[in-house]
């Protein structure tokens, strides 16, 4: 089983135009379920493979609507923790090319507070995280424990760091956290801009080789119209075209190839992702693509089922 770890939040994304008379051009904010790890579990949940989500998520109208889509979505909730404290909020801005732009409410909210459930069950054998989980405390020691404590017993433990960093509030601080998690991550997916963000300008696929030499077995590059591509110990040896999309909005994007790629790689049983040759990654990677174009072609998050990939040119 694929256990996914990190928030769930409800995001506000812009609907139509309101009375510019009245409210300076603003737009109305409709809700949309997400949160990166969310969103992986979605993904991953609806290609058909056994995942779980470890969270803690509120009794509240939203919290409620975020357990019935994991529901919905074949998404296990054994793990998964509530609490009467407020859902985490994300007001979504969207520029010319449907990229966004978050502003968080995060003060007091459910997730953040989630509890060490202690070792997973001896069936899990992939554990994702990243994005708020990784930065919130008191969430984000605990997630820092599992990820430790699960690489130990050898569990394919994969991260997604999704910087947000107008919550970060001490970048050097944070580097060098990132850093630390590096021995214990085998598989490292990660946006251009984020490579940038963390490296502090350096070029994302020299960056990648570093992180090799720190531990990590593959980094996966998400580059937007370039595709994707993986940096091994032996260097850049796959990358992928995306695919040609009409593109509504690019929410939820990467989070569909990190969980596309933990779908794949349970279904053609790899556990250890430095066994994957070139063609091998070349194949993963094009599965991932193909569900992310998917994703952008939809508003908000909607990850593909097994059937959408199935029918999908």
């Amino acid at each position: 089983m694929i256990v996914v770890g990190g928030e769930a939040l409800v995001d506000l994304v812009p609907g139509e135009p309101l009375d510019s008379t009245v409210d300076g051009g603003l737009r109305a904010l409709l809700p949309r379920m997400g949160g990166g790890p969310y969103n992986v579990a979605l993904a991953a949940g609806r290609l058909g493979v056994p995942t779980g989500f470890l969270s803690r998520v509120s009794n509240d109208r939203f919290g409620v609507a975020l357990v019935d889509r994991l529901h919905a979505s074949g998404v296990g909730t054994a793990l998964l923790q509530r609490g009467n404290e407020p859902t985490t909020l994300a007001v979504v801005a969207l520029d010319d090319k449907g990229s966004a732009r978050y502003t968080f409410y995060t003060e007091g909210t459910a997730d953040r507070l989630v509890a060490d459930p202690g070792p997973l069950p001896e069936d899990v054998t992939a554990l994702s995280l990243g994005t708020l989980g990784m930065v919130l405390e008191p969430g984000a020691s605990t997630y820092e424990t599992l990820l430790r404590r699960e690489s130990a017993r050898g569990v394919l433990t994969v991260l997604d760091p999704n910087i947000r960093a107008a919550l970060i509030e001490d970048p050097a601080a944070y580097r060098a956290r990132f850093k630390s998690w590096l021995p214990h991550v085998r598989l490292l997916k990660i946006s251009d801009d984020d490579t940038e963000w963390l490296a502090e300008g350096a070029d994302p696929v020299d960056a990648a080789k570093v992180w090799t030499s720190c531990g990590v077995d593959a980094v996966v590059l998400t580059r937007g119209a370039r595709g994707l591509s993986v940096i091994t110990r032996a260097g850049e040896i796959a990358q992928v075209p995306s695919r040609r999309v009409d593109v509504v909005d690019t929410i939820g994007a990467g989070d569909t190839v990190q969980g596309a790629l933990l779908a794949w790689l349970h279904s053609n049983g790899v556990r250890d992702v430095s066994t994957l040759d070139a063609d091998g990654w070349r194949t993963a990677l094009e599965f991932a693509a193909k569900a992310a174009s998917i994703t952008v072609s939809r508003s908000g998050a909607e990850p593909p089922t097994a059937e959408d990939m199935a029918s999908a040119v």
